[in-house]
């Protein structure tokens, strides 16, 4: 009797694969393996810092949420075969334009958040729409946009102010309902539960005498795991996830079988533009002021966080899971050479070596599990 389950011999669609294989060829492994070794590695030589108490895990927690925000954007936009090298400006443009909204013209500040995402969406829009209608590299339209919006922003803050930075912010934020899911923090009681109960370490003099040293989670941590609880079920449970991995596979092909490839990377431009706007609102709300310098290098900051998490250059491939193991990595980095009393400029070094290690490893070991040449 003939096995027709097994298929004809030699048929690759069908062909077991072995659980080592399949391990092998999945995008987060380069993250997986760097986030282990890392922790590792500063567990060694920090380990006695405080870089894992409450307060140091807080601290390193903060910084890879922040990687996190806007690494999920650029995630899925060059899964979808572009790039958006307008992340950083995005970022100093929305928070400046939020200021001069709330502080400069009056308005209230849940409508000046509204109105700066609109129309920072917008520009994502505008990103994309260039680059289909011009069908010029996302690379050369991205990269002007990020020097209009600096420029706009450096003109617009000197312009209503006499000054690159905008106070006022936190007066503002006062008794806004809008403002506490930017700036506010979850879970205080349980913290301070736990203070009381002497889990985390409190204050023993001052005002917060008491008090824990870590009193809550604050939103940017919300907004970075909710982001990317979003973006891995979006690429892997919807018919959209599909359209994003076909349109960066081979556009041409998506298109043949019924992909709207268009609309697919114009909402992922969008999406870039509004996890860049998190991330500044965020920002804004936790030192109370904007700043028109803010958010440079980001850019490269997420899309280095992608490429460590498997995702190709070149689209058709990648994992949300992965550009956020990324982030880790760059937060407990960058908070570990702190704790260990190392020179900080270090930190880019390591961006750099990282980058390179992450590519060279992600590109071997496909071509070791693939066959490519």
């Amino acid at each position: 009797m003939t096995d027709t389950t097994s298929g004809p011999a030699g048929d690759e669609r069908i062909k077991d694969v072995s659980p080592l294989r399949r391990m092998l060829i999945r995008p987060e492994l380069g993250g997986i393996c760097g986030t282990i070794l890392v922790f590792i590695l500063f567990g060694l030589i920090a380990g006695d810092s405080g870089m894992f108490a409450a307060e140091g895990v807080m601290n390193w927690t903060v910084v890879s949420a922040q990687f996190m925000v806007i690494a999920v954007g650029a995630c899925l936009l060059m899964i979808a075969g572009e790039f958006d090298l307008s992340t950083g400006s995005m970022i100093g443009f929305s928070g400046v334009l939020m200021a001069i909204l709330s502080v400069q013209m009056g308005w209230p500040l849940w409508l000046a958040i509204l109105a700066t995402f609109a129309f920072c969406i917008a520009i994502g829009a505008l990103n994309g729409w260039l680059v289909i209608r011009t069908g010029l590299p996302s690379f050369i339209v991205t990269l002007a946009f990020l020097y209009i919006l600096r420029g706009l922003t450096i003109w617009g803050s000197v312009y209503f102010t006499r000054q690159t930075i905008i106070g006022g912010v936190a007066d503002r934020a006062q008794g806004d309902w809008l403002a506490p899911v930017f700036g506010g923090k979850i879970l205080t009681g349980l913290f301070q539960w736990m203070g009381d109960a002497g889990w985390i370490a409190t204050f023993t003099r001052g005002n917060r005498a008491g008090q824990p040293v870590v009193d809550g989670i604050p939103m940017l941590v919300v907004w970075a795991l909710a982001l990317v609880i979003f973006g891995h079920w979006l690429l892997t449970r919807t018919k959209f996830g599909n359209w994003v991995f076909a349109s960066g596979g081979d556009a041409q092909a998506a298109r043949y079988v019924g992909v709207p490839v268009n609309r697919v990377k114009i909402l992922m431009f969008m999406f870039s533009a509004f996890c860049a706007c998190v991330f500044s609102m965020c920002q804004v709300m936790e030192f109370g002021s904007a700043a028109a310098d803010r958010g440079l290098l980001k850019e490269f900051e997420a899309i280095i966080c992608v490429v460590i998490g498997g995702a190709l250059l070149t689209g058709g491939y990648g994992s949300v899971i992965g550009a956020a193991l990324g982030a880790v990595i760059f937060g407990v980095v960058q908070q570990g050479l702190f704790f260990a009393n190392a020179e900080s400029s270090l930190f880019r070094v390591f961006l750099g070596m990282i980058l390179l290690i992450a590519v060279i490893m992600n590109t071997y070991i496909r071509r070791i599990i693939t066959g490519e040449r």
